[in-house]
């Protein structure tokens, strides 16, 4: 079964950086294309960021563009996000997904387009 685990979030003051992890298990990272999403109170759950791991493509909400980065490392299944210069409307929980689908561009900010989806951790950001 495939599994994801985020991992890295927590509580930091604006203005500062936090890593997420996604660790993907029981399933080979290649031709997957992986996202970030959150979900803060009483809002909808937004695309954040994704990467094809077949070719690196990436792309990002305009929210953190500028701000966020989203790398893989196919080698130990695992996709980051860097996350700098945090804002408080970035408090959310962020689950990443995955879908064993690549060269679907933008399309992989919308959360209807991933069929597996972690757990999710919380980040939260002080003013």
């Amino acid at each position: 079964e495939v599994q994801l685990v985020e991992s890295g979030g927590g509580l930091v003051q604006a203005g500062r950086s936090l890593r997420l992890s996604c660790a993907a298990s029981e399933f080979t990272f290649d031709d997957y294309t992986i996202g970030w999403f959150r979900q803060a109170p009483g809002k909808e759950r937004e695309g954040v960021s994704c990467i094809s791991t077949s070719d690196g493509s990436t792309y990002y909400a305009d929210s953190v563009k500028g701000r966020f980065t989203i790398s893989s490392d196919n080698a130990k299944n695992t996709v980051y996000l860097q996350m700098n210069s945090l804002k408080p409307e970035d408090t959310a929980v962020y689950y990443c997904a995955a879908v064993h689908l690549h060269g679907i561009g933008s399309r992989c900010l919308k959360d209807d387009e991933h069929d597996y989806w972690g757990q999710g951790t919380q980040v939260t950001v002080s003013s």
